[in-house]
């Protein structure tokens, strides 16, 4: 006889994958006592209803039918499976039902990350229309240097990142290209004379840290040249950069948007610039509040 504590263990150690169909099947045969019409409600041939339930029986590890003639009975396993049977069905229906409304809905709590800068001077913006559009969506942000973000998307640890671009690309990670940020050497006060980069390089000098973006930007100007940068000082902060200059420890590049009172250099070389942009990876599901940030964050451009 089975006992209660047997038939938990049979169902919790139930192989999920054959568990519905075979679940189906087996009320059919409850229903109507009969393997055949089973077959006819289903329709399947007789012989694939008697090998389900040669399956079920045997992943349980219990009798569920009695046969007798042309008529089946339950087992007592039998019917204690089937109430279980049922409510596992449902379940199963429900949680088909939650996922196709799912597929539609905007809910849930969506993970990025950004920049001090873009925090500061492009995201409000975007997060004021977002909040806006989707007001269940609930918004983690965090802010990192750009390069570390980079490193959270690719490790799955958030969902996107909207941060200066790699200049040199990333082969494991999508990004979109969204403002285009141009760069301005910056100094304390004015001076009404050209800057040759030979110049600057003996002058003093605040970068930002050459581990990041901008500061690789930066140097490789200066390398193209065959010069090397000292800076008297260097971090990773655009706005601590700013404030540096304007009390005099020396030049800078900063991005066109943070030049406020500094004055800008007249210097010979080409324009430089940055890309900001949304970074994601593609081996990662896209949630559709994900989907709709990036939409979002598109729409505000350049």
């Amino acid at each position: 006889m089975i006992t209660p504590i047997h038939y938990n263990y049979v169902l919790n150690n139930f192989q999920l994958p054959m568990q519905l169909t075979d679940l189906r099947t087996f009320l059919a045969i409850a229903d109507s006592a009969s393997f055949s019409q089973a077959a006819e409600l289903l329709h399947v041939t007789q012989p694939a209803v008697s090998k389900r339930m040669q399956a079920l029986e045997q992943g349980l590890g219990v009798q569920l039918f009695d046969r007798v003639g042309k008529r089946v009975h339950l087992t007592q396993a039998g019917e204690l499976l089937v109430p279980q049977a049922r409510q596992m069905l449902a379940m199963a229906a429900d949680t088909e039902r939650q996922m196709k409304s799912l597929s539609d809905a905007i809910t849930g709590t969506l993970h990025l990350a950004t920049s001090h800068h873009i925090g500061l001077h492009r995201l409000a913006p975007v997060l004021r229309e977002f909040t806006a559009r989707y007001p269940e969506v609930q918004l983690n942000i965090q802010f990192e240097d750009s390069e570390v973000a980079h490193e959270m998307v690719r490790q799955g640890d958030i969902e996107l990142a909207v941060v200066t671009l790699n200049p040199e690309g990333d082969a494991l990670l999508t990004c979109s290209p969204t403002w285009h940020d141009p760069l301005r050497f910056v100094a304390a006060e004015p001076s009404g004379e050209s800057f040759t980069l030979e110049r600057l390089a003996r002058m003093p000098c605040v970068l930002p840290g050459v581990g990041t973006y901008t500061g690789r930007i930066v140097l490789e100007r200066f390398s193209e040249r065959g010069l090397d940068l000292a800076p008297s000082m260097s971090t990773n902060y655009l706005e601590t950069i700013g404030m540096l200059v304007s009390v005099g420890l020396g030049w800078s590049v900063l991005p066109e948007s943070m030049i406020d009172n500094l004055a800008t250099l007249d210097v010979d070389c080409a324009d430089m610039s940055r890309t900001l942009g949304c970074v994601t990876n593609p081996q990662r599901s896209r949630s559709n509040a994900g989907t709709a940030f990036l939409e979002v964050v598109a729409a505000f451009a350049d």
